[in-house]
């Protein structure tokens, strides 16, 4: 039933896609009750974990709709995160209830990421950053309004500004982003290049976030991933 509810108060806003965007981050209630494998990256499981993806979800519906227009690409994008790293049965149970927070027209962002800065891992926070990119990039491009708002919850989540560069230019296309992957300028040695390689795999490698959830398992072998191909592309411009 509140589901319904949480339905209607999104259509009379942004009509069916925001009817659909109240279906999907609504429903994470049963979830404060219920423990399970969530972002908390090893700490205890308990009722924190349905919190965590409670304000998961928010925060993709705050970016979401940071452009005013709720876009199906973007609404399909996290429910189909939530299929892929829990199982269908498991984000359907994800999506029925609705939390009247959650439904407010404003959130707070510093309210928002208060749980995964106090009760997460650095790493766990890089992961949520990648993913809110992911969100943004669903529909083939990040708007400007969608990356400040992208920008200002990577700040409240206390990631450091290079860092912030480099998961960026893995979403965003331009000149000189295989460095901005790993950190560096386009004037570092080869020898500054094989150790920034080095410092960023090791960063983002899945054995730092010492966690078995697979979302970020995932996350973190994506970016592992594009670290790998900056190195690579930078090898070939160097005849490394």
């Amino acid at each position: 039933m509140i589901k319904w509810i949480a339905t209607f108060i999104g259509y009379s806003f942004f009509r069916f896609p925001g009817a659909i965007l109240g279906f999907i981050v609504g429903g994470l209630m049963d979830q404060f009750f219920k423990p399970t494998t969530t972002w908390s990256s090893g700490q205890a499981q308990n009722k924190n974990s349905g919190l965590f993806q409670l304000n998961l979800l928010a925060l993709a519906a705050t970016v979401i709709k940071a452009d005013g227009e709720v876009k199906a690409q973007e609404l399909q994008f996290v429910r189909n995160f939530f299929i892929t790293n829990y199982g269908s049965d498991r984000a359907t149970s994800i999506f029925e209830k609705f939390n009247e927070e959650v439904k407010k027209e404003k959130q707070s962002i510093p309210d928002l990421t208060q749980i995964f800065t106090s009760q997460s891992t650095y790493e766990t926070r890089l992961q949520i950053l990648h993913f809110l990119f992911g969100v943004a990039n669903a529909d083939g491009s990040i708007s400007q309004t969608e990356l400040d708002k992208v920008e200002q919850i990577a700040a409240a989540l206390g990631i450091r500004p290079n860092d912030r560069e480099s998961i960026k230019a893995m979403f965003i296309k331009a000149t000189g982003n295989a460095y901005k992957i790993l950190e560096i300028e386009p004037t570092a040695t080869d020898a500054e290049v094989k150790k920034a390689y080095r410092t960023m795999a090791k960063k983002y490698h899945p054995d730092k976030l010492l966690s078995r959830d697979p979302a970020l398992i995932k996350g973190a072998q994506e970016k592992f991933q594009k670290v790998q191909e900056a190195y690579e592309n930078i090898q070939k411009e160097r005849n490394m």
